[in-house]
């Protein structure tokens, strides 16, 4: 009797002095859309000294990170990033892609509806997203009292990144010109976000996706929601993903070069500048972790590649659907057997193949043979049979790395190096991504703050590791279809 209690009066002090795990107070994730590795270097000489080059100075950069799947769109990027998964378990197969024979965009959910519009754009959610992400694991291990949240122009640079259990997402609808939700997350929006909008808005219709004031307003957003949910204010690890998205449409209208690219990133610069001084004051410097990367790179402009005597140019895809359904329908008599081309996939059309009884195999042979005539493509194969491996072991891995057998089609292609996969016009001055190619899939990777210490390697690693090196520091299980590696030693 005595002895037991001994032993119970002893328990509350034994359990008191138990180790408690230690953790950053935040988490920050910042994905820069379309921000190719260079342009750490190449743009560096503009760089003040507490933005990009604060990172540089005091984080560790992983110097050669690459993409390892194919097609590297925007949401497969982002959702790699925060899954440390690929496209063939992750399930966003691309920006869009065929689900249940409808073509969908990688956040479309009818089920739900907007919360700060009536439109479209807030009919969407992670419904689609078949794997956990960082946040997810990150409520797991902390009985959920961890706040997640998501900020991005795009829907899916927000909704991706923080998850299926996240406290909220943010994205901007073009068509009210604020910030929304949906009410996957919420049935009205917080006072605070109202506020914010009030303040912070534009006309209906502006595309601010393509205006450097996108990145200023997405730090203000992201600002906004640490100031008002308390993100960082106690020991319970908390994660908000960011994502800079005008970067991203400013390359697809103005390519690699030239002035516009210039000045958005020197906006990202500053912002980031900010934002990292706000978060030393708010949270504390050494308090919270930040890491810095993309979700692909970029093409240079082919017309200006072709300048300097580089090989460059376009596949006229569209041209090619068009000759592929007659070539189908002169063998097999079926018309339109070529449904959709979408980035670098080829879906064939199931139900008229099926209805005139014609094998689909027939039809992928013909397809096939049609683009093994074709000059601006390099490869092309049925993912699904032996044939990939007859690739060049990085391309074949990537090729089943991205494919998914539910969502991603038919057959998969790639143009030759600095080949877009549609037609380049004289005129043309903007870019595109996608390819399995360095200039796509080679990407900036930099960790600073709590846990971190200061260093470089040009060790070959992927994207597929950032999210179990950011759960390790965490010291919580990676998301549940992690196929990476940490990086941490």
């Amino acid at each position: 009797m005595a002895v037991v209690a001994l032993v119970a009066l002893a328990m509350p002090t034994a359990m008191s002095a138990a180790p408690v795990v230690e953790r950053p107070k935040l988490v920050v994730g910042l994905v820069v859309d379309q921000m190719r590795w260079d342009y750490l270097y190449y743009y560096q000489s503009m760089w003040g000294q507490d933005g990009l080059q604060r990172l540089l100075d005091e984080g560790y950069s992983w110097q050669n990170m690459m993409i390892p799947y194919v097609p590297t769109v925007t949401a497969a990027g982002h959702t790699c990033v925060y899954t440390g998964s690929v496209p063939a378990l992750h399930g966003i197969a691309g920006n869009n892609f065929l689900k249940d024979g409808k073509v969908i965009s990688s956040c479309d959910d009818p089920d739900v509806s907007g919360v700060g519009s009536d439109g479209k754009a807030g009919h969407a959610s992670p419904v689609n997203l078949l794997a956990t992400t960082i946040g997810d694991e990150l409520k797991m291990a902390t009985d959920h009292q961890s706040r997640v949240y998501g900020v991005a122009i795009k829907d899916r640079a927000s909704i991706l990144p923080a998850g299926h259990s996240a406290n909220a997402a943010y994205w901007w609808d073009k068509s009210v010109g604020h910030f929304i939700s949906s009410s996957y997350y919420m049935t009205d929006l917080p006072g605070w976000v109202k506020d914010f909008n009030t303040k912070h808005h534009t006309e209906p219709g502006f595309d601010l996706n393509t205006s450097n004031e996108g990145v200023t307003m997405t730090f203000d957003m992201a600002r906004a929601i640490v100031e008002n949910e308390g993100l960082g204010n106690d020991d319970i690890t908390d994660l908000l993903a960011v994502s800079i998205s005008s970067t991203d449409a400013v390359a697809h209208t103005y390519s690699t070069r030239g002035t516009e690219n210039r000045e958005v990133f020197q906006r990202l610069d500053t912002e980031l500048a900010k934002f990292l001084r706000f978060l030393d004051s708010k949270v504390g410097r050494g308090n919270y972790v930040l890491f810095l990367t993309a979700d692909h790179g970029g093409a240079h402009n082919p017309n200006q590649l072709r300048s300097v005597k580089q090989p460059a140019g376009g596949w006229d895809s569209k041209r090619a659907r068009a000759e592929m359904n007659e070539l189908v329908k002169e063998k097999t008599g079926v018309d339109k057997a070529v449904k959709h081309i979408m980035d670098y996939r080829i879906y064939l059309n199931h139900h008229a193949l099926d209805s005139a009884g014609i094998s689909a195999e027939l039809v992928k042979s013909i397809v096939l043979d049609y683009l093994a005539g074709c000059k601006e493509v390099a490869w092309a194969v049925d993912p699904a049979s032996p044939t990939v491996a007859t690739l060049p072991q990085p391309i074949a891995e990537r090729v089943v790395n991205g494919f998914n057998r539910q969502r991603s089609g038919d057959l998969m292609y790639g143009t030759v190096p600095g080949y877009l996969a549609f037609a380049v016009k004289s005129d043309y001055k903007g870019t595109n991504h996608g390819a399995w190619n360095p200039y796509d899939s080679h990407i900036p990777f930099i960790m600073m703050g709590w846990g971190v210490t200061h260093g470089e390697s040009n060790a070959p690693v992927r994207m597929t590791d950032i999210a179990p090196t950011i759960c390790s520091l965490l010291h919580i299980q990676m998301p549940n279809a992690c196929v990476g590696t940490s990086l941490l030693p």
